[in-house]
């Protein structure tokens, strides 16, 4: 499908989306999947080919520019921006394939559709020419409109560590297994495999994803380490869910439902609150971002970004819970856009990639290390 590109700067297409996106948000709840309709126009306007290498015809974009983009479309819904970005972020995962199984991907256009299971559940057996993939990988979004999945195994020789192999649509099948309580349209879904043949060239060990070995180019949106840039695919939908929860309380503060007249001073302070959360929250995510574009970073970068990352999307938790609280009972009605963006950043936050605690460690370490005169050289994928 042709793509218009998400020019640096440029997020009118990424409204675009977002308006959509909210005028279908009640019913991707309800049916735990986004529209066809939403599903395209994350396609048109350059989701899935923002990382897809140049010479493919995508972008090689940055961070920035979809932390933005992403933060956009998550106003109107956060089920349709974590889709578009981890739409973007499996795409990524291409350009560490050999050079012929990116052509195999990428040969008729940039815009495929890639989705991944990330957890090596399932098991490779090698055969002449490649391996027998099956397997079953839980929680794997906007699975259903998918072209191909990236799935993670243990890599089958002994010490080899696990790999990614890429799988067309007609080789694997979705369960539907998706039914939380927030988060509800992102239909992620599992995706099993029952013993597809996975050639040679549509595959790469998970380490080159780590260390950011790519194939066959040198953008920094290929080469960073993942440990640098990966918190922020998951990060910046609930920036876009603290801003649609304010921009809903700001509509209750100024529309028919205003509260009571004693109230409003109240209502006020608590707008101010949750939009000063929120902005020190993006500030993070954006500082995060820019670390991931530059052309190398430091062993405290390194390791500060997944901080950054988790400690931002707790403030946002933070902001959301301040206004569904003071919102009272009408607020937690069913169509209410804040008791949703309530329930999608509260399930949102509790990704493993966005714990506060599990982030804050090696910072911490890292800090302690540098006050000492003695930084340390980077972790694993770590500074690059």
């Amino acid at each position: 499908m042709p793509g218009q590109v998400l020019r640096r700067g440029d997020l009118s297409a990424a409204g675009q989306v977002a308006a959509l996106a909210a005028r279908h948000a009640e019913d991707s709840d309800a049916h735990r999947t986004l529209s066809p309709e939403v599903i395209e126009e994350l396609i048109r306007v350059g989701f899935c080919r923002h990382f897809v290498p140049q010479r493919w015809g995508g972008v090689a974009g940055t961070f920035t520019e979809l932390l933005a983009a992403t933060a956009t479309v998550g106003a109107g819904c956060t089920s349709a921006a974590w889709c578009a970005s981890l739409a973007a972020g499996a795409g990524r995962l291409g350009a560490f394939l050999p050079e012929d199984g990116q052509r195999e991907l990428w040969g008729d256009g940039p815009d495929a559709l890639v989705v991944a299971g990330l957890t090596p559940t399932g098991t490779a057996s090698e055969v002449p020419g490649g391996w027998l993939v099956r397997g079953e990988w839980r929680y794997v979004s906007g699975v259903e409109s998918s072209d191909w999945a990236f799935v993670c195994g243990p890599g089958p020789e002994s010490g080899q560590g696990p790999m990614f192999f890429l799988v067309p649509r007609a080789d694997y099948r979705v369960l539907d297994t998706w039914f939380p309580t927030g988060m509800r349209g992102t239909g992620s879904n599992t995706v099993v495999v029952d013993g597809a043949f996975v050639p040679r060239h549509r595959a790469f060990l998970r380490e080159s994803m780590w260390r950011g070995h790519s194939v066959g180019s040198t953008a920094r949106c290929h080469t960073v380490p993942l440990r640098v840039a990966s918190g922020l695919l998951f990060a910046a939908p609930a920036l876009g869910a603290a801003r649609g929860a304010i921009a809903a309380w700001s509509a209750r503060l100024g529309g028919t439902r205003d509260p009571a007249s004693g109230d409003r001073a109240a209502g006020h302070r608590d707008l101010a609150w949750a939009a000063g959360m929120a902005d020190a929250a993006g500030l993070l995510l954006q500082r995060a971002a820019q670390v991931a574009d530059q052309p190398s970073v430091t062993p405290l970068e390194a390791v500060r970004n997944p901080m950054d990352c988790a400690l931002a999307v707790e403030q946002l938790v933070n902001a959301v819970q301040r206004l569904f609280r003071a919102a009272g009972t009408s607020g937690q009605f069913a169509g209410e856009p804040l008791q949703r963006f309530w329930r999608d950043v509260h399930f949102l936050a509790s990704h493993a990639a966005l714990r506060l605690g599990t982030a804050s460690e090696p910072y911490g370490r890292q800090l302690a290390q540098t006050a000492r005169g003695k930084a340390g050289g980077p972790d694993e994928a770590g500074g690059g």
